[in-house]
């Protein structure tokens, strides 16, 4: 399964980069991952670029403080059936300062809620990025996620 994280704006601040990073190359042993990074703009142009981004036949999560609250178990399990159901993509979508274009969040097959409060687009990029790589550690059993 190909995994895409696709979010408004840059991580510019190194450390967070290299965080981030890390975690992209630990999913990597378990997965195809491609991050993207959309430019900001209007909110018909950022509309355009997701739609650009997210990979055919993607089952979509928009990250919303107000989409679906999850254990990490149960994210865990969330993409195990993905896997099981021959899902090809999960695309997960973060918007900008502004968040997702009403048209993007609305087409989502999931809203996933990372948190009750409001994260900046970085810190919700370093956040899901550990989470998927703790969900595939959880459905190998190893030791990471215990």
């Amino acid at each position: 399964m190909k995994i895409a994280i696709i979010a408004v704006g840059r991580v510019k601040e190194r450390g967070l980069r290299d965080a981030i990073d890390d975690y992209e190359k630990r999913i990597k042993r378990y997965a195809k991952l491609d991050e993207i990074e959309l430019e900001d703009g209007s909110t018909s142009e950022v509309e355009a670029r997701f739609r650009k981004a997210i990979p055919q036949r993607a089952r979509v999560i928009a990250l919303e403080v107000e989409g679906q609250r999850m254990t990490s178990e149960k994210f865990a399990r969330y993409v195990e059936q993905c896997e099981i159901g021959a899902v090809p993509a999960l695309a997960f979508v973060i918007g900008g300062s502004y968040g997702l274009p009403k048209s993007v969040s609305d087409a989502a097959d999931l809203k996933l809620s990372l948190s009750d409060m409001i994260l900046p687009h970085r810190l919700a990029r370093l956040f899901l990025a550990e989470q998927i790589y703790r969900a595939y550690t959880i459905l190998r059993n190893e030791p990471y996620s215990h």
